[in-house]
């Protein structure tokens, strides 16, 4: 802002000394000067005003045009009269015409308010001339909307009304021309303006507007319809102005006070927070505040208003409309009938005189009584009604002063004790009742009475809008009927009630049966007698009935009736006298409910679905119950209709919907079960039942509300919750025992166990809450056992570490009270303390923890305190019910029942014994129920508890498991492995199983069959299946380490006798079922089972190096057949020797105790086992020789050639042992290990150097392998065969001294094998033959070169056998037959011509060897050529062909001399048989032959 200019500041001082000068003028007496007059600065003041006005008025700068109207004002008063009347013509237009050029128009207003009252003061006519435009003007500024926060819109509004002041004294008739009519516009800011300055000039200005009050008064009636909330408030500060200034006591002034009245009725609003000038509207809770202020102000302060407004203002009490008044009415007339009583102390303070607009007494006291039912509405108005009761006492009744002195007093001070949230409208109500009884009583005046009945019911229709207030009517008319002599009145009025009630109003139906319920505690007869006959009317039928009120009604509203008349039974039932109800009961009450509620069209008896009608037959059959249990002869009263009833109220329940609480129809119906179980009959069992799982479906099933701010839960939720409790309570309370107890327990065991949390909840609530009234009420006569406790405490204990805390609370609580149930049936007293069971209360604080480890370790220490107090014969009991908890959802409860099992198991484990079969197989069964991980756990850890204590029974009950193992049982088997000592003791068991028995047993298919069929014992191949689970876990390594030599010997043994062996049928079946469908993992084949034990010991036992090398070589699988079991059992050996060498020695020493084994395949088993060891250097390092010889040389004599052909192979093996001691390596012929026929190849072996206990072995080795040679007993002549093998391996190992005595025997004796069908026996005895030659070479004897010379022949023939074998066998054997001929050119021939690997031209080579033969040995000629002619016979084609080359090239060799040796006829017939051979070669090779015989022509 810039600066003002001087012009202004000397405006300003102008301003300043006019004001001065006026004070000082004012108070001239105390001034120091008294001589000072105006008149002496009135030449000098025109003249600056002439230049103010004329000059600087007129600038263009506001500041400057603000300043000097400023001055104006003062300046004024100090113009001489004459120039003020020649001024204001032109001054005041002036100053007007500011208010257009200025928005903070204050000064303009302050300024001319001073000129106005200097023109007054001088009584200047020139006001009237400019009078219209003046009005116009301020009428304009006070119009302005006024905003609060503006000071300088408030001070402008007070400057005009001040000028408004000045013109009313001046001309009031004008000004009341002017602004009355600005009543009658409809605009809001001109009403609300002009009322504003009707006011201030009814104050500013009474005395000139005492004669105009009917005029402003009749002017104020289009006011008094306006609507606005600040019109409203401007004419209440009209009327408050008006009220003092007598203008109420004029006509139309009672309209006034109605207007007020009216407003203070007004519905209270919330007003707003702020609330500015610009705001379109007021509030109306600020026009209601302002008007209760004025009426109680004006009641108060104004005494000329006491008789307008007494007895005026009880006009308003009983009109429904002014319901909002009644508090600023209570207390405007308790004020003024305490100003009456003052005056007048013994006199009515109502006069009526025949004032038919004032309230009767009773219509008074009705009014009053019922509106303080709702004691803090309209700014408590209970309060106010009670005083003013209590002032107009004497014309209400002249007996009730004192007892109204004493009653209400008390009643306020009820109420000044609580607020509007914490009183209880039933309890204050009741003393109201009690208030009503005692004025009745004291009164004691029928017709009065009777009066009062009348006013009481002629109001009704007033409390429509209000249900709690006419609901409390209707009980005070109950008790107002109660109380008269008069039995036509009573039954005239109930009749009418029937008939006026609006039953649609739910809140009226429950009045209505209320004043029944009330009437009938005096009137019962009456009361049932009108129910009945309105009952019987046609009031339930759409068509008219006897009464016109009930045409046509609907069927909802039919239901509406039905409901009241219900419901007025059930409170008749509840307010009757006892002595009088019992007779009543069922004909007249009971009888009538039913036939209310059901009707029947065509005869079949139809139930209504509506709601509310069900809700009120379930709440009068509570009522009625109740009531007949509460009477003297109850217990013993027999309710006949009660299964009818009952089971009407499951109707009800059943019909809620059961995943929703939204109506309390389940409360209500389970309340009247509660109250009718109590009463005889009792229910039958099956009844019984259906009506609690009825009422447990209902509730638990009901999803959960979400929870309110403060964490509470929804009343209708916690109210019906409790009348289910106390139903199940009821139900316990007529069987207090402990079966009892079980069938309400085995009612909420399935929602115990619940997936739903708020459900387990729920039953934990419920449980604990009978449990503790079982406790309660415990009474035990005689000693007797708590047969269930096992039951119970397997039920609840694993709910200690519910996912939910609720539950894990009530968890504890039902162990809590079990436990004392028992202390109780043990004897001890219902207030003995135990220490132990008082823990439980301190590990509450541990459960409210979500961490699981507090949890289980809470639940353990639980487990220990049940452990304590547990009687012996519930244990069992406690952990069968336990196990079925392992497979609760809850993963948490389920880990819970473990750790409960497992303490109970180590606390308590020694006494089960005689029940460890039946807890196997609980959990066997529970493991095939539940699929959890942690129920697997759960019970692997309980059998390994279990088995600690009791490891010979637990084994025996899990091999009674059913074959084949399912994934449980096998489960429960490696439990077994947890700790190495029990695993110990488990493997020896299942050893003793699996040997103990007999491994099959023998039975005919078919009668014809020629072999019987070997089917498997079950014991032996559960145990065998035990033993491979065992061993597959791998915390049994230290067991099967312990026992592994009997392991692997037992095991090899069972291999060995289940070869060929069957399932049973009925396994059979089960294996090909399981094996169709792909479920079974492992085969329960009896060998295939045992093999895979064996492999699970060797994995375990450390050997894998052995598994992987006999499953490279197909090993495993040789075991399981019946033809190469010998073969595994050797790769077996050989790989056990290879790798697991240190673990031989006791092995042997278990498998030597098996050679008397009845079993031949368990001696064949073991005997190739032993024998293998002998082909390892290992058995030579490990000192182990000695008892392998000797323990193979014994079994020569056993029963089966198998057994022998065993040990002469092992006996042979000795001279593939000890290679670390090898000097040489000679080029040896032997066998090749790898087929059962051990065929003869060429092959590198090292010579060994022999232990000396070998070598002292050497004779009965030989004679081991001649008596091989010899046995007789072996039909197939394998024994022979290995004989023969075995010989030719240790022929290079033997003395020569202990051969020649066997030599001649030996080549004699293997000489017809040459010739055998089977080309392992041709093989093995040529094989054989060579090596003789080979060991005797350069000694040969006579004897022996005879063999040698007659076995020429067959050797060169068989060069041609058609089996490779054989002739490898006679390469090698003529080779070494060729030194010992002595005849060098035929040895270079055979080692030039028969080397492994080098082609041969047999006929070259033949011809060859016949020329040589024939140089040599012409003596030959004729055993060569019988020789010969043998095998023109043979079967072999190949041979037949060799046989005549033979026979023509000996002949085409032989000398002249020796041409007469030859049977020429035989041979040439032998020849021309061979000409008709079918095979072409021979046909070829004998014609030939024929060629070569011309030299014999």
């Amino acid at each position: 802002m810039g600066r003002p200019p001087l012009t202004a500041w000397v405006a300003t001082a102008l301003q300043r000394f006019s004001e001065s000068t006026l004070e000082y003028l004012a108070d001239l007496d105390q001034a120091p000067d008294p001589t000072v007059r105006k008149d002496a600065f009135a030449t000098d003041i025109f003249s600056a005003y002439d230049i103010l006005f004329h000059h600087w008025l007129q600038s263009r700068e506001a500041k400057l045009r603000l300043a000097v109207v400023e001055a104006l004002g003062p300046m004024s008063h100090l113009l001489p009269s004459e120039k003020l009347e020649e001024q204001l013509p032109k001054l005041l237009p002036g100053v007007l015409g500011l208010y257009k050029k200025h928005a903070e128009t204050v000064h303009v207003s302050r300024s001319l308010g001073q000129i106005l009252e200097a023109a007054a003061s001088v009584g200047s006519r020139t006001l009237d001339v400019q009078l219209d435009s003046l009005l116009a003007a301020l009428h304009a500024q006070i119009c302005v909307p006024v905003e609060s926060s503006s000071p300088l819109v408030m001070s402008n509004q007070k400057e005009v009304l001040r000028c408004f002041t000045v013109l009313a004294c001046c001309s009031p008739d004008r000004l009341l021309a002017f602004l009355l009519p600005k009543l009658d516009t409809s605009n809001e800011r001109t009403r609300v303006g002009t009322l504003q300055v009707v006011r201030h000039i009814i104050n500013s200005a009474a005395a000139q507007m005492e004669v105009k009050q009917p005029f402003i008064l009749s002017s104020m009636k289009l006011p008094l319809l306006d609507n606005n909330s600040k019109v409203k408030r401007a004419v209440v500060q009209v009327i408050s102005a008006m009220a003092h200034h007598g203008y109420l006591e004029q006509p139309g002034g009672e309209a006034m006070i109605e207007y007020i009245v009216q407003q203070c009725a007004l519905p209270p609003e919330a007003e707003p927070q702020k609330l500015g000038a610009n705001s379109e509207a007021l509030a109306a809770d600020s026009v209601r505040a302002i008007s209760v202020s004025t009426l109680y102000l004006v009641s108060t302060t104004v005494d000329r208003m006491g008789d307008v407004l007494w007895p005026y203002l009880f006009e308003f009490l009983v009109p429904v409309r002014f319901t909002g008044a009644l508090t600023p009415l209570c207390r405007s007339l308790v004020h003024l009938a305490q100003k009456r009583q003052e005056a007048g102390a013994h006199a009515l303070l109502i006069q009526y005189n025949g004032n038919v607009t004032l309230p009767s007494p009773y219509a008074m006291a009705t009014r009053l009584l019922a509106v303080s039912s709702s004691p803090y509405l309209g700014d408590g108005r209970g309060a106010a009604s009670l005083r003013l009761l209590s002032v107009l006492h004497r014309d209400i009744h002249p007996m009730l002063g004192q007892r109204w002195a004493t009653a209400i007093p008390l009643l306020l001070e009820h109420l000044d004790g609580y607020t509007e949230e914490t009183l209880s409208r039933k309890e204050w109500e009741e003393k109201l009742l009690m208030f009503l009884r005692d004025t009745l009583a004291v009164v004691s005046d029928n017709t009065w009475i009777c009066q009062l009945s009348l006013e009481m019911c002629k109001q009704l229709p007033s409390y429509n809008g209000t249900p709690l207030e006419k609901n409390f009517l209707y009980k005070c008319i109950g008790t107002t009927l109660g109380a008269a002599s008069s039995k036509e009145v009573v039954r005239k009025h109930l009749q009418e009630l029937l008939e006026t009630a609006r039953y649609q109003e739910e809140s009226e139906r429950e009045g209505l049966a209320c004043c029944f319920g009330i009437c009938a505690s005096s009137h019962l007869d009456d009361t049932l007698a009108q129910l009945e006959d309105f009952v019987k009317s046609d009031v339930f039928r759409k068509s008219a009935g006897i009464f016109n009120i009930f045409k046509d009604r609907s069927e909802n509203e039919v239901e509406k009736v039905k409901s009241a008349l219900i419901l007025c039974y059930g409170h008749v039932a509840a307010r009757a006298p006892r002595e009088l109800l019992l007779a009543r009961v069922e004909s007249d009450i009971f009888r009538n409910m039913s036939q209310c509620f059901s009707t029947k069209v065509l005869g079949i008896k139809v139930e209504t679905k509506d709601l509310g009608l069900r809700l009120c037959l379930a709440q009068s059959v509570c009522m009625a119950s109740q009531a007949v249990r509460s009477s003297s002869h109850g217990s013993s009263f027999q309710l006949l209709r009660k299964p009818e009833l009952v089971a009407q109220m499951m109707e009800f329940i059943k019909a809620e919907p059961s995943d929703s609480l939204r109506t309390p129809m389940r409360k209500k119906a389970m309340l009247a079960c509660t109250y009718l179980a109590s009463l005889e009959p009792a229910l039958e069992g099956q009844a019984q039942a259906d009506l609690i799982h009825s009422c447990l479906h209902s509730i638990m099933a009901v999803l959960p509300e979400p929870e309110g701010v403060d964490g509470h839960q929804e009343p209708l939720y916690l109210d019906t919750m409790q009348a289910l409790k106390d139903l199940l309570t009821s139900l316990l309370q007529r069987n207090m025992t402990p079966q009892g107890l079980q069938v309400m327990v085995e009612h909420l065991s399935p929602w115990i166990k619940s997936p739903r949390g708020h459900e387990r909840v729920r039953a934990l609530g419920l449980s604990a809450c009978l449990l503790q009234h079982f406790l309660k009420h415990l009474h035990i006569s005689a000693l007797v056992p708590f047969h269930n406790l096992g039951l119970l405490l397997g039920l609840f204990s694993p709910r200690c570490a519910d996912l939910w805390p609720a539950t894990r609370q009530e968890a504890v609580s039902c162990v809590y009270s079990l436990l004392y149930l028992q202390l109780g049936y043990e004897g001890f007293s219902r207030d003995y303390q135990d220490d132990v069971v008082e823990q439980l209360l301190t590990l509450k604080d541990g459960l409210e923890h979500p961490d699981p480890a507090i949890l289980f370790h809470t639940c353990h220490s639980v487990a220990q305190i049940i452990g304590k107090r547990l009687p012996p014969d519930q244990l069992i009991s406690l952990l069968l019910t336990l196990f079925e908890g392992l497979g609760d959802p809850d993963q948490n409860c389920s880990r819970a029942a473990t750790v409960i099992v497992n303490c109970l198991l180590k606390e308590r484990g020694h006494v089960l014994l005689e029940k460890v079969p039946e807890i196997v197989s609980v959990l066997r069964s529970k493991l095939q129920e539940t699929h959890g991980e942690h129920v697997l756990q759960a019970a692997q850890h309980s059998v390994y508890v279990l088995a600690a204590r009791h490891h010979a029974a637990v084994v025996s009950s899990l091999l009674g498991s059913p074959l084949p193992f399912d994934s449980h049982t096998c489960t429960l088997w490696r439990a077994l492995a947890v700790e190495p000592g029990l695993a110990t003791q488990v493997l020896g068991l299942l050893l003793e199983k699996m040997s103990g028995d007999v491994p099959f047993k023998e039975s005919r298919a078919f009668l014809l069959s020629s072999a019987p069929d070997r089917v498997a014992t079950l014991l032996p191949l559960a145990a065998t299946c035990a033993l491979y689970e065992v061993a597959s876990a791998p915390a049994s390594g230290p067991a099967v380490l312990e026992l592994y030599p009997q392991l692997f010997a037992a095991l090899l043994l069972r291999v060995s006798c289940t070869v060929g062996v069957q399932l049973p049928r009925n396994l059979q079946a089960k294996e090909r079922k399981s094996a169709s469908s792909g479920l079974a993992s492992r085969s329960l084949e009896p060998c295939s089972s045992a093999v895979d034990a064996l492999q699970a010991v060797l994995l375990r036992g450390g050997n894998d190096d052995v598994v992987q090398r006999m499953e490279l070589e197909g090993g495993w699988q040789l075991l399981r057949t019946s033809a190469g079991h010998e073969e595994g059992v050797t790769r077996l050996a050989s790989a056990m020797a290879k790798f697991a060498g240190p673990r031989l020695p006791l092995m042997m020493k278990a498998l030597f105790a098996t050679q008397s084994s009845v079993y031949e395949m368990q001696r064949v088993s073991s005997t190739a086992f032993l024998a293998e060891l002998l082909s390892s250097n290992t058995a030579n390092d490990l000192m182990l020789l000695e008892s392998l010889l000797d323990n193979l040389l014994a079994r020569q004599k056993d029963t089966c050639a198998r057994v022998r052909r065993l040990a002469l192979r092992g006996l042979a093996n000795v001279a593939s042992g000890s290679p670390d001691k090898v000097r040489g390596w000679p080029a040896l012929w032997g066998p090749v290990r790898g087929r059962e026929t051990a065929e003869l190849q060429p092959v590198r072996r090292p010579r060994c150097v022999w232990h000396p206990q070998v070598r002292a072995h050497g004779p009965q080795l030989l004679t081991a392998m001649i008596g091989g040679l010899d046995d007789g007993d072996d039909p197939h002549s394998l024994v022979a065969l290995e004989a023969m093998v075995g010989l030719a391996r240790l022929l290079d190992l033997v003395e020569a001294w202990d051969l020649r005595s066997v030599l001649l025997h030996v080549a004699i004796r293997i000489r017809p094998f040459f010739d055998s069908e089977k080309v392992e026996f041709r093989s093995a005895s040529i094989r054989l033959f060579g090596h003789l030659n080979k060991a005797c070479q350069g000694e040969c004897e006579d004897v022996f070169l005879e063999q040698l010379v007659g076995g020429l022949a067959p050797l060169l023939l068989h060069l041609q056998d058609p089996q490779p074998p054989v002739a490898a066998a006679c390469r090698f054997a003529l080779r070494m037959c060729g030194p010992n001929l002595e005849c060098e050119e035929l040895a270079a021939i055979f080692q030039k011509h028969l080397q492994e690997g080098r082609g041969l031209h047999f006929g070259e080579f033949l011809n060859t060897t016949c020329k040589h033969l024939m140089h040599h040995f012409p003596d030959l000629l004729g055993r060569l050529l019988s020789t010969s002619l043998f095998y023109f016979k043979s079967s072999w084609e190949d041979i037949r062909a060799a046989a005549p080359m033979l026979t023509g090239f000996l002949a085409l060799h032989v000398e002249a001399e020796r041409r007469p040796q030859v049977d020429l006829e035989q041979l040439l017939a032998a020849l021309q048989l061979l000409l008709k051979d079918p095979a072409p070669a021979v046909r070829v090779k004998a014609a030939e032959t024929l060629g070569r015989l011309v030299k014999f022509a």
